[in-house]
């Protein structure tokens, strides 16, 4: 059976049996030169990461730059200011908010090119010479109380847009209002038009904006300092706290499974040494690729350590298997790593492919999750299979040498172990009934997996912030470990319940083209006629605003204009046809020129209709009927809005996670058939081989419905890591019983020996696992919670199935040869 792959296993035998000492330099060297990478790795904690290279995302970039930004010059970030009083139209709190808006103002740090509030334009409506700040702020001081409501009455009446700067509860008749926004723009040096500010751990604005929060703090009023940067600050610090909660108990949990995993103290520490490598390896690797370290990255750990574990203690356990019958520590270790490399590769190569199978992602986020996993995979391999055996042949060789005291050699899952016993049910039920169990696991898979495709998938910002409220057990921790306070999401819940959303109401249609050319504005105002049912209507036609709705305020304001309109109107619906180069010059000349620009650009080649959506519509509705609409239209248009970039982003997450399940699968099938092939010339047991797989992906697909943990950008991952950790269970247990299944060795002894030898140490490894990935569950992202469980899941549903139901499809297997090869011989016969 052992055909020309032997020769290579032969060669690494014998640098791991004859030349171990250069083996592990080798390995020293390397980890040295990767571990430089450790310092080179950047942190990039945002949630922009995943709506990069979506159209939706790229026209609502397009739209904040070319209208939302006006008049201020590309390279400027805002910070919001949310005060709460008892009456923020008062004339305290109007006065502290002033003050607070002319304080950072004075500060050169704060580096503030605009201001605005509902406090500057009640100073204006009271004085329209003070212009500034200062002056502002004497206003207010020097007015009276009633002076004040009736300049705050009236321009509520005149200006009704400025609503959107009160909260919910504004009383405009007696005005008062429990809380109040207000902005400060910054101008940031060396900040260009496109980039990412508030995206990054080292955004430029962060420092800004913790600074702002202890100006704002020297006025006497409860005014609360919000941002981009302090939302990365906290992102990041959440990345860092949640590490410093689950590293140290993964690492307790690991080390008291490990310690009963192995017995043994030596070979313990050539466990973690072996780990620390991989992690070091790993990383090291990102660093020197340039890859930035984000919330998905975190994962990475413990999937490492599930196959870590997995490969060393499945090393140590099969040369323990030889030792423990007297056999040499040198032929042990060839005996072990003769079979155990094999296994190793199938498992390598499977579980890669279902890792790099999220290459196929359109996020970049999941793209590297795939890409530094696959790699962090094939690190372990090569640190399991070649340099674990060399450093554990010399550690046994020097304490032969030394006469250092021998601890236990047992291997777990010993034939009159009760872990050898509970593990051969599996092969008991494949020996009884066969035919219809293996019938259960069919219909259960279908079942299952019938029923798993209803799982939801969601995308939110608040995916990435820690919960309002901080766990019981956070609150239970050490101040010395304990995370950091967080105000993030309280701060968004509060501005979301506090004030209506002029964003999640709302959806845009981007159009770009030549909207000088004649009957361009009947083009847009011919999209506002009947709407979909998700839109809000006025009459027959979509309550939109958009570059007509300038046009129709200015007409209004100014009779020459109106003249000039009407004389360019053909049909006489209020809407130009012609020069409209003539009507968009005059606009742009015009008191309503700002206005004109949050709608259409200075060159006139792109324009926005935002339209008013039922809130009460599903996202699924509202997004569909932009989309349909933006295909009415004839120049280029694009559907956008916070609303369809969600929906669009919820998307690729939903095709990345089936694509990438179904990619994984077919290689992982095609890779185990030939592999098998190659090994055995047994290519039906890459065929038996799935069957757990899939069984085990059914189960985690079902489980995620049952417990109504949706597709996120995170969760999109497991089913098809779920297929690599899987394979990592299963592959062991077939190519052992490949192994064991020779010459005149019956069948369910074969299966008997490869479930107590191998399974044994499965069960160690899957104790171990998903002890050291359940962690995740503590960390202070709730996403992350929800993968370790998954993952966690993922293992023991993989082992469960390994164990229970592969016996019972290798007896099918096997059957289904045989009749086979009894057709074959009759056929034969009859020739």
């Amino acid at each position: 059976m052992n055909i020309e792959y032997q020769r290579y296993i032969d060669i690494i035998d014998r640098w791991i049996v004859d030349r171990n000492k250069t083996v592990i330099l080798a390995f020293l060297v390397i980890t040295l030169i990767l571990s430089a990478g450790l310092g080179m790795t950047a942190t990039d904690s945002g949630t922009s990461q995943f709506t990069e290279g979506v159209p939706a995302q790229e026209a609502f970039e397009d739209v904040n730059d070319n209208f939302e930004q006006q008049p201020f010059a590309g390279g400027t970030e805002s910070t919001t200011l949310l005060q709460q009083e008892e009456n923020v139209l008062g004339k305290s709190s109007l006065l502290s908010m002033l003050k607070a808006q002319y304080r950072l103002d004075q500060r050169v740090s704060q580096d503030i090119v605009g201001t605005n509030s509902f406090a500057r334009i009640v100073a204006q409506q009271l004085n329209p010479e003070a212009t500034t700040l200062e002056r502002q702020v004497r206003t207010i001081e020097r007015s009276s109380r009633s002076d004040i409501r009736q300049a705050v009455r009236q321009i509520l009446d005149e200006q009704s847009s400025t609503a959107g700067l009160l909260s919910k509860d504004l009383n405009s008749q007696d005005p008062s209002a429990s809380a109040a926004l207000a902005t400060v723009t910054h101008q940031l040096p060396g900040l260009s038009d496109d980039s990412s500010a508030g995206t990054q751990g080292t955004s430029p604005l962060t420092p800004i904006q913790q600074r702002a929060k202890f100006v704002v703090g020297s006025v006497d009023s409860d005014i609360t300092v919000f941002g981009s940067g302090l939302v990365s600050a906290e992102l990041s610090s959440v990345i860092s706290d949640s590490l410093i909660l689950v590293i140290p108990a993964a690492t307790v949990l690991i080390f008291i499974f490990l310690v009963i995993a192995y017995r043994d103290p030596f070979d313990l520490v050539t466990g973690l040494v072996c780990i620390g490598m991989t992690m070091v390896w790993t990383f090291g690797f990102m660093g020197w690729a340039g890859i930035a370290f984000t919330q998905m990255l975190i994962t990475v750990p413990p999937l490492l350590l599930a196959v870590g574990i997995d490969f060393g203690i499945h090393a140590v356990n099969r040369y323990r298997e030889e030792r423990v019958v007297g056999t040499d520590p040198t032929d042990s270790m060839e005996v072990a790593t003769d079979q155990l490399l094999p296994a190793f590769f199938i498992v390598t190569g499977t579980t890669v492919l279902g890792f790099a199978a999220n290459l196929t992602s359109d996020l970049g986020p999941i793209q590297d999750l795939g890409l530094v996993a696959g790699v962090g995979i094939l690190f372990t391999f090569l640190i399991f299979g070649i340099f674990l055996p060399a450093l554990k042949l010399l550690v046994d060789t020097k304490r032969k040498q030394y006469n250092l005291p021998s601890f236990s050699i047992t291997p777990l899952g010993s034939e009159d172990s009760a872990t050898g016993k509970v593990l051969s049910v599996g092969v008991t039920i494949a020996r009884r009934g066969p035919h219809v169990f293996f019938a259960v696991i069919l219909l259960s898979t279908a079942v299952m997996g019938a029923y798993g495709t209803g799982i939801d998938t969601r995308f939110a910002t608040e995916d990435f912030l820690p919960p309002e409220e901080s766990p019981e057990y956070v609150e239970a921790l050490p101040e010395s470990i304990a995370p950091s306070g967080y105000t993030v999401t309280q701060t968004i819940n509060l501005l979301e319940e506090t004030f209506e959303s002029s964003d999640s109401d709302t959806v845009t249609i981007y159009i770009k083209g030549e909207l000088q050319r004649d009957s361009r504005l009947e083009e847009l105002y011919r999209l506002n006629e009947e709407p979909p049912d998700s839109f809000v209507r006025n009459g027959n036609r979509a309550d939109a605003t958009s570059i007509l709705s300038v046009i129709n305020q200015y007409e209004r304001a100014s009779p020459e204009f109106k003249n000039l309109v009407a004389r360019n109107d053909m049909n006489d619906n209020g809407v130009p046809d012609q020069n409209l180069d003539a009507i968009y010059n005059n606009l742009f000349n015009s008191p309503y020129a700002d206005q004109a620009e949050s709608y259409m650009t200075a060159d006139y080649s792109s324009t926005r209709i935002v339209y008013s959506v039922k809130s009460e519509e599903s996202q699924e509705q509202i997004t569909t009927d932009t989309q349909k609409l933006a295909s009415d239209a004839k120049m280029s248009a694009t559907a956008t809005g916070s609303v369809v970039v969600t929906k669009a982003v919820s998307d690729v997450i939903a095709e990345s996670a089936y694509t990438s399940l179904a990619l994984a699968i077919l290689a992982s099938a095609v890779f185990l058939v030939i592999a098998y092939w190659i090994l055995e010339r047994r290519p039906g047991l890459g065929i038996a081989n799935l069957v757990p797989i899939l069984l085990t992906i059914a189960a985690l697909a079902a489980t995620m419905r049952y417990l109504d943990i949706p597709f996120n950008v995170l969760t999109g991952t497991t089913l098809s890591i779920g297929i690599g950790l899987g394979v990592d269970y299963s592959a062991h247990l077939v190519h052992r019983f490949s192994e064991e299944y020779r010459g005149s060795v019956e069948l369910y002894e074969a299966l008997a020996v490869s479930v107590r030898g191998t399974g044994g140490a499965l069960a160690g490894s899957m104790l171990t696992t998903t002890s050291g990935t359940g962690v995740l569950i503590l960390a202070v992202i709730p996403i992350l919670g929800q993968f370790g469980l998954l993952i966690a899941l993922s293992v023991l549903y993989s082992f469960v199935a390994s164990v229970v139901a592969l016996p019972t499809t290798i007896v099918i297997w096997k059957r289904g040869g045989d009749i086979l090869q009894k057709h074959r011989i009759q056929s034969s016969l009859i020739k």
